[in-house]
């Protein structure tokens, strides 16, 4: 959404970062970051962990694929050796500053490479290692789904939902957190929403159409979004404020002079 490039590993850490700086300078709630592999081995690895734990997010994850990575709905992935991503792992633990305000996730997208099985046994091992928590990309079926959160029903368990096109069936979040989950990502919905409504948006413009009102916030509406209230207050407070100050200095120099 932020530079147009497909999930394949085209942008990194440095782009990522930049954009996650943003975000949580913008919003007061938890943050959980993709971290794709880490970036390398577990030299990068740490340099990851660094970066985010430095911004203050809460949680992230890494991913067993072999770079370059993909989309985990997207066909042709490879997995890295388990006891390889272990030591990311280790490294990703190791790196952090504080584990009460760091979750890590261990990602397997053994799935769709392996089977089920590996995906089951690799998310095992890297709860042993000493993941936060487990979370098996790319479930194609509501009974992979049960049998997923069976296996670790109590445990933090993640899945992801790609509305519009990916592998995972839709099931209501009330029954997947009754499946085990408790932890679910849409990572396209709000995203492909976004893009039909820019897309209307300009097919609009381009047809001399005005905005339709149904289909946009108003001017107001968007302030309390962006809090223009507490700016304005900030201004209030500091204009004032910075009038005294001048109004003090005048006096001071005309005494002076």
């Amino acid at each position: 959404m932020r530079f147009g490039f497909p999930d394949m590993d085209v942008n990194r850490l440095g782009e990522k970062s930049a954009a996650v700086r943003d975000i949580v300078h913008a919003c007061s709630l938890p943050v959980l970051v993709d971290c794709d592999d880490g970036y390398g081995d577990e030299k990068n690895v740490t340099h990851t962990i660094h970066t985010y734990d430095d911004l203050g997010v809460a949680a992230v994850f890494i991913e067993d694929q072999r770079s370059p990575k993909k989309c985990g709905h997207m066909g042709g992935k490879h997995v890295i050796a388990p006891k390889d991503m272990i030591n990311k792992l280790k490294a990703a633990i190791l790196a952090r500053r504080n584990a009460d305000t760091l979750f890590i996730l261990a990602r397997t997208d053994a799935l769709a490479v392996n089977g089920l099985d590996d995906a089951l046994r690799r998310a095992e091992m890297y709860l042993k290692a000493g993941a936060d928590g487990i979370y098996i990309e790319g479930p194609e079926s509501v009974q992979q789904l049960r049998t997923i959160g069976r296996e670790f029903k109590g445990k933090p368990l993640a899945v992801s939902i790609l509305e519009g096109g990916g592998k995972t069936p839709w099931v209501p979040p009330d029954e997947m957190h009754a499946m085990g989950f408790n932890m679910l990502l849409y990572p396209t919905t709000l995203l492909f929403r976004e893009t039909k409504a820019v897309l209307r948006a300009l097919e609009d413009l381009k047809a001399g159409r005005p905005m339709p009102e149904d289909e946009s916030v108003t001017m107001l509406q968007f302030e309390k979004f962006v809090d223009i209230a507490y700016w304005k207050a900030i201004e209030q407070r500091i204009i004032p404020m910075g009038e005294r100050i001048r109004q003090t200095f005048n006096k001071i120099v005309k005494k002076t002079a």
